[in-house]
């Protein structure tokens, strides 16, 4: 779906059906009370129609991510390390995992990402220093070999070619092909997913990428410190604490995060279009993903429309939420604007950007923005990209 929509104020404009709202938002600002729209909108990551800013910080994301972490441990150790804990407090553990996974991808998608493209702090050195730890300490590639393959990535003339590293993810190490039926791909998505075969291979690439670099400095650092977690535990007698409650959301956990991400972030436009290697290629290569449904039409004080109601609520708050803290964390919805504007710092107010640069026109970009709503149908669309793609308009 297309979305060069103006957005409507519903209170400004009273004849507006609700039928005719342009998208799932706007239908959620129509129909529910606004004490919930700022909880929506983090959600969904999309803006109730006129709503503000909220002006968020870079350093806001930097302290947030820290607190997920935190959170996230604290939880996941708590039923570990008690004698004897009740068994309700075993549900602590797949809580704190989700809050620990949460924090891990936003250190990925946020964090780790921006400083690449020197955003996050007000010098390039600090972005530099920060990234390098965060790559040593989480077992990310490099900071600096992501960084140069990061800025090829933006470049239309690499993007969705076999030097792009979106493409050696999903071609290369996922194993996806293009040509092959979507029921296929899907397949081996979901094959890879529970595979120790593949999280190994994804893991020992990983530990290659942040340990055995060549660059003395940064290799000793992700050793050392992974020595040191790995010892201190082993001797104080809390190792199986550690590899529940950090190791594990550290590899298999962010792993498969990590694939559903990726998987929705670009789609593969037809040969034509990739051909062109212009702007309008890079907006059809690309689409916001947004957690969440339209709202049902039906008033909730009818037996139907309480049914529908309560099956919405419930999707929105276990699919959706946990969609948007385990896998489309900080901006990754709007991934397609940070693809419009790689190097604005106004990305900490991503959402609100996105529809500005929406409302403006979308300058520079004639075909304007895409979008998805819910991450398995965005998968799903991607895939069916891919499955459409002839292998030679990839060179393979």
């Amino acid at each position: 779906m297309m979305t060069i929509l103006q957005t409507h104020s519903v209170a400004e404009e009273p004849q507006l059906s609700y039928a005719a709202l342009p998208d799932p938002r706007a239908r959620m600002a129509a129909r529910l009370p606004r004490v919930l729209q700022p909880f929506l909108t983090w959600l969904t990551a999309r803006p109730a129609p006129g709503e503000a800013a909220p002006g968020r910080s870079a350093l806001g994301f930097v302290i947030r991510t820290l607190g997920w972490l935190l959170l996230g441990t604290t939880l996941s150790a708590l039923p570990l390390v008690l004698a004897d804990p009740p068994l309700l407090l075993w549900l602590l553990l797949p809580l704190g995992w989700l809050a620990t996974s949460c924090g891990l991808g936003l250190f990925q998608v946020v964090i780790f990402h921006h400083c690449s493209h020197g955003t996050v702090f007000a010098t390039r050195e600090r972005n530099r220093q920060v990234g390098r730890m965060v790559s040593a300490f989480l077992l990310f590639k490099r900071f600096e070999d992501y960084q140069r393959e990061h800025m090829l990535h933006h470049s239309p003339n690499k993007l969705l070619t076999e030097e792009d590293e979106f493409a050696d993810f999903v071609l290369g190490l996922c194993g996806l092909e293009p040509g092959l039926p979507k029921r296929e791909l899907w397949r081996r998505v979901l094959v890879n997913c529970a595979s120790p075969v593949f999280h190994w291979k994804f893991l020992t690439r990983r530990i290659r990428a942040s340990m055995v670099t060549g660059d003395r400095g940064h290799d000793w650092m992700s050793r050392a410190h992974w020595a040191a977690l790995l010892g201190l535990a082993a001797a104080t007698g809390t190792l199986p604490v550690l590899l529940l409650a950090w190791v594990l959301p550290v590899t298999v956990l962010l792993q498969v995060a990590t694939v559903f991400r990726i998987l929705c972030e670009h789609r593969f436009p037809e040969p034509e279009v990739m051909r062109t290697r212009d702007r309008n290629f890079v907006a059809h290569a690309t689409a916001g993903v947004f957690p969440g449904k339209a709202p049902p039409e039906l008033p909730a004080t009818t037996p139907t429309g309480a049914l529908r109601w309560t099956a919405w609520w419930a999707e929105m708050l276990t699919v959706h939420l946990f969609v948007r803290l385990f896998v489309l964390v900080g901006d990754a919805p709007c991934h397609d604007f940070h693809h419009h504007k790689p190097a604005t710092r106004r990305w900490a107010d991503y959402i609100h950007a996105r529809q500005q640069d929406i409302e403006a026109g979308s300058p520079g970009y004639p075909a304007g923005y895409f979008e998805n709503w819910g991450l398995f149908e965005a998968v799903d669309h991607n895939l069916g990209t891919l499955a459409a793609t002839p292998r030679a308009a990839l060179g393979r």
